[in-house]
């Protein structure tokens, strides 16, 4: 099994998660009582999201960079980005540290794609929704996005900034998010896919008029098949 660094604490909520769903996707395929071979950086959010917000993406690249070379340090093989929003500094990373990125946006687009969906609507931070390091993974494979009004836009980020990412899940906010997805729906839009691996927090992924893509457990299984790719193959040719 491959060991798999994971650059979490953007937020803690959805980093648990994953923490939650590799192991459970790990012991799923191996059985008895295995576990993930992982390594966590948890980041402090609170200045990482100041610094978001005031667009100083040096110094968030700065920050996940040295958390990237602690993991190196202790002897992983990749990384994962527990953020959508995170992935805006990964190209930063890889230079930094010569190890690959399990890109979220690939994996996510991957599924659409298998699906036969062509037309689906992005919900994120304001930066997932409006630049293209999220955004051209999925395009590049021939996924229409359809872009919220700028209403939605600040709404959803504000959700997502004050609310999921402090661990608080508001009733007003889902009720919100439920109104938002029944709109899209009567746009033609085929699918939505939680740009943010909190948002899963507040959407009910099987109780939507329409199909509802959680990037977070996509990701979580994007890396339990990478951690197991060459165990897996290994054991096929035996």
């Amino acid at each position: 099994m491959k060991k798999l660094g994971i650059v979490g604490g953007a937020s803690w909520a959805s980093t648990a998660l994953y923490y939650e769903q590799i192991n459970r996707g790990i012991a799923h395929r191996l059985g008895g009582l295995h576990s993930a071979v992982l390594a966590i950086e948890s980041l402090d959010f609170a200045p990482l999201a100041a610094m978001q917000q005031a667009e100083d993406w040096a110094g968030v690249a700065q920050g996940a960079v040295e958390a990237a070379r602690r993991l190196k340090a202790s002897g992983v093989e990749g990384l994962l980005l527990a953020s959508n929003t995170m992935h805006r500094v990964g190209g930063e990373i890889v230079e930094e540290t010569g190890l690959p990125i399990l890109h979220i946006g690939d994996a996510a687009a991957e599924r659409i794609v298998s699906d036969g969906r062509t037309r689906v609507a992005l919900l994120g931070t304001r930066f997932v929704q409006t630049e293209t390091f999220i955004r051209e993974r999925y395009e590049s494979r021939g996924i229409q996005l359809i872009d919220l009004n700028p209403m939605w836009r600040t709404e959803v980020d504000r959700i997502i900034y004050e609310e999921l990412a402090a661990g608080r899940v508001v009733r007003e906010s889902q009720r919100k998010l439920k109104t938002l997805i029944t709109e899209l729906g009567k746009q033609k839009v085929q699918a939505i896919v939680l740009g943010c691996t909190e948002l899963v927090l507040a959407v009910d992924v099987r109780a939507n008029v329409l199909p509802v893509y959680d990037t977070t457990a996509i990701h979580a299984r994007m890396a339990v098949d990478w951690m197991l790719g060459e165990q897996e193959q290994a054991r096929a040719a035996a």
